[in-house]
């Protein structure tokens, strides 16, 4: 028996989102992993890549709320038009100085603040069209496809951004990601009106409609436990942003090999979510969730402890598998346990955990790494990650219960 043509992408108007993604995801893949090799060679300080997570988590903290709240008030694709196209001019920003050579590592920091503001904006909007664009026996399909389609551009982006570099130049992988934004923008032309519902009872952007999502939250506790799981787990095990240290200083490899490894994490996870879209039906979703996470983390482990590029390579391909179980099961769950004119906002308070987790990661990641070397941050980060994947099991003991099949918006009241 043959695969077969995901029931999602059969659908013209989801179909046309991801393919933009794809593409889009690609030049942002690459611009990331270009901006660590890039502060690395300005600043080989591991603080100064901690230095990175600063400056992505404080606009997510600021803005998010606003964001969902945005998205649950006016055009989710409109929303999308301004900030997809205020990304593109920022990339093309920072390849411009950097090709004339006035870019500095400050410069770095600020255009990236403003484009995780973009990002605060787009990310809520984004997520809660996705359900918008077709049926809701189709969405578990489109949820595992939004995340391989992410995957894809993951193992793309870091394996070309490492060779464009090398051959090319570090200006040319920004402005690649200045015209992927193209893609997006012309997917959403093409989708056109989309249906979207709105609640009676909301006010709008303003802190009552921000508290309702908040309460929405606090009285789901399956989707707020899947939250802080995120948080806890990419915070301790932000291996990424001492990848450039560990390629070279460790691993003792080039550019084009720290593209290679900068890419395991995605071929992993692009492996697992085709084998689960073969799947029909996942059962026993909790401890398969929980026990993906401490794979993650005890994955990172093995990575700091090698010094072996082939070992560090498959230990890395390893975390994006279990994160790739982990983040469609807690994604399938947070999105259909959520009603339309509040999705905007749930999306925005997870996008605080989802960006919040690993930004912060890295700034403690940077930190240990500049008193106790890279090698033990990224140690003692995945050990953190199984101590707090423990501390949730017993903080939350549902989730060792959770199969699959449970009434759908189980839970306390939202009020």
């Amino acid at each position: 028996m043959g695969l077969q043509i995901p029931p999602s992408l059969k659908h013209k108007k989801f179909f046309y989102l991801w393919l933009g993604q794809l593409i889009s995801i690609t030049g942002t893949q690459m611009q990331i992993w270009a901006l660590f090799w890039h502060i690395n060679q300005l600043n080989d300080n591991p603080i100064a890549l901690g230095g990175i997570g600063v400056a992505r988590i404080l606009p997510v903290i600021i803005f998010s709320l606003i964001g969902g709240a945005l998205a649950d008030s006016i055009d989710r694709r409109k929303v999308m038009f301004v900030t997809q196209s205020f990304a593109a001019l920022l990339a093309l920003t920072l390849g411009l100085l950097t090709q004339f050579g006035h870019v500095t590592i400050w410069h770095i920091y600020f255009i990236t603040a403003l484009q995780a503001t973009a990002v605060a904006f787009d990310g809520p909007s984004r997520q809660a069209l996705v359900p918008n664009l077709l049926p809701k026996k189709d969405l578990p399909n489109a949820f595992s496809m939004t995340f391989t389609s992410f995957q894809v551009g993951s193992v793309l982006g870091p394996a070309l951004s490492g060779v464009v570099i090398a051959f090319a130049g570090q200006a040319v992988v920004y402005y690649f990601n200045s015209f992927s934004f193209i893609a997006v923008l012309l997917a959403l032309f093409m989708i056109g009106k989309v249906p979207q519902s709105f609640s009676e009872k909301s006010a709008g952007v303003s802190m009552e409609s921000i508290r309702e999502g908040v309460k929405f939250i606090l009285g789901k506790p399956i989707i707020f436990s899947t939250m802080m799981l995120d948080f806890v787990a990419t915070f301790f095990a932000s291996a990424s942003t001492l990848m450039p240290i560990i390629a070279s200083d460790v691993l003792k490899v080039g550019v084009v090999e720290y593209g290679y490894l900068s890419a395991a994490s995605a071929v992993g996870a692009v492996l697992v979510a085709l084998v689960i879209s073969q799947v029909k039906e996942l059962r026993r979703q909790g401890p398969l969730f929980l026990g993906a996470v401490i794979v993650f983390g005890l994955a990172t482990v093995i990575f700091g402890l090698t010094k072996s590029f082939i070992v560090a390579w498959f230990a890395i391909a390893t975390t994006g598998a279990a994160d790739g179980v982990s983040t469609i099961i807690r994604n399938t769950i947070r999105q259909l346990q959520t009603p339309d004119h509040i999705r905007g906002r749930m999306t925005s308070i997870n996008q605080i955990f989802f960006q919040g987790g690993p930004q912060l990661g890295e700034i403690e990641a940077g930190s240990v790494a500049q008193l106790f070397g890279a090698p033990f941050a990224v140690i003692s980060g995945g050990i953190g990650c199984v101590l707090g994947t423990f501390f949730i099991i017993w903080k939350w003991p549902h989730l060792m219960k959770y199969n699959g099949d449970e009434p759908m918006l189980a839970g306390a009241p939202a009020d």
